[in-house]
């Protein structure tokens, strides 16, 4: 992440348990690093009655039992978080990064070319577009822990479904508007799917549910349908020298 610099920040409530703090530097960097930071730094505090922080984009939900401590406090827990911070030579956890395997196309990504239509360019353009960048997971979405990143630089936002599906499988890999996403679990949705990784995201047996954190990277490999059934099963891990099915027999 970002070195934490001094941030402007507003503190709003958000009814009778929790605060929103906003951060409003301007800079998406800055406040992306602000709000997750100050997360990480609330989480491990130890306050009594603060039960957790969840950080988005640029704000961040901190949720308290109102019956043991008061928003006031909190705010002033806020406060000195964001202080320690600024005066902190660490930069946070070293990003891990993550190699995503995707067929695209075809029953796997059923919006590829609708979504190649859309934007004015060929569905190899889409594909390049999409697995030739770098991806931040910049915050934990719904369902089941989705990791929510920056979009491909497509010439224009991508429209959402105008009727949403009652079910997409996991490993979905969709676009909508100006973010890129992978669904975890099988849940309704209504982004554009433009294909599918084999590998498992989720489990329910390990603390945490996903591999993955805020600030970790990713890419998008494209392989071919073939390839599908030699990574299925597998679980999503972090870049090792044997990520690739064929490397690890050889």
């Amino acid at each position: 992440m970002p070195a934490l610099m001094p941030s402007a920040v507003d503190v709003f409530e958000s009814g009778d348990a929790a605060l929103r703090v906003v951060a409003t530097s301007g800079e998406p960097e800055q406040d992306w690093a602000t709000v997750h930071r100050l997360a990480e730094w609330l989480d491990g505090c130890g306050a009594e009655g603060l039960h957790g922080a969840v950080p988005t984009y640029d704000s961040v939900l901190v949720e308290f039992d109102a019956l043991t401590v008061s928003a006031r406090q909190i705010r002033a827990f806020v406060a000195l978080g964001l202080r320690q911070l600024a005066l902190s030579t660490d930069d946070g956890a070293t990003p891990r990064e993550f190699d995503v395997p995707v067929v695209y196309g075809g029953a796997y990504g059923p919006d590829l070319e609708y979504l190649a239509d859309y934007e004015g360019i060929s569905v190899e353009d889409v594909i390049r577009i999409h697995s030739s960048k770098t991806y931040v997971i910049r915050c934990l979405g719904a369902p089941a822990g989705s990791p929510m990143m920056d979009g491909p630089d497509f010439p224009a936002p991508v429209p959402r479904l105008k009727d949403p599906r009652l079910s997409v499988p996991a490993g979905a890999v969709a676009v909508a508007g100006r973010q890129a996403v992978i669904a975890p679990a099988v849940a309704p949705g209504g982004w554009q799917v433009v294909g599918q990784t084999p590998l498992t995201l989720l489990n329910l047996d390990r603390d945490p549910l996903v591999p993955y954190r805020p600030g970790d990277v990713l890419r998008f490999r494209p392989i071919a349908v073939e390839e599908f059934a030699a990574y299925e099963g597998q679980m999503m891990e972090a870049r090792r020298a044997e990520a690739h099915p064929a490397e690890a027999r050889s």
